[in-house]
């Protein structure tokens, strides 16, 4: 067990959720454009469809590094025992522009360059709660 905080999925989010927990990224796609786009929201921001009917659809998790920050100070509880981690901003293969943030499961002493090619990996919270992560492919 973690003391990390949990997801709270509402509607518009459980779909998300449900598929990490069975360690499947999904992103959300517009029913109008079959654009991706995350999160979602209530007008989708490619087509501006007004109602965009979003599906969330498995994509296949791998992407490349945009960006990355090392967080070396906990600003929510539960997450001391994690510091220091780093959190990578990633772009999705699927679509330009399509970006996940999420920790890096290599470590803050990876040899990390912008660019370098990442796929998803799950974070196990509990049981039945995973949050989606990226490690290093090269």
């Amino acid at each position: 067990m973690t003391g990390r905080p949990q997801p709270v999925p509402d509607e518009a989010s459980a779909p998300f959720w449900s598929a990490a927990a069975e360690h499947v990224l999904t992103v959300a796609r517009c029913g109008q454009c079959r654009r991706f786009t995350m999160p979602p929201d209530v007008v989708c921001p490619h087509c501006s469809s007004p109602d965009p009917d979003f599906e969330f659809t498995p994509v296949s998790g791998r992407g490349i590094v945009r960006s990355w920050t090392v967080v070396r100070q906990a600003f929510l509880p539960g997450f001391d025992d994690d510091i220091p981690f780093v959190l990578v901003d990633v772009e999705l293969v699927q679509q330009a522009d399509l970006r996940l943030i999420g920790r890096l499961l290599d470590g803050v002493d990876a040899d990390l360059h912008i660019g370098d090619p990442v796929a998803v990996a799950f974070e196990d919270l509990t049981p039945g709660v995973a949050v989606p992560a990226f490690e290093l492919t090269r």
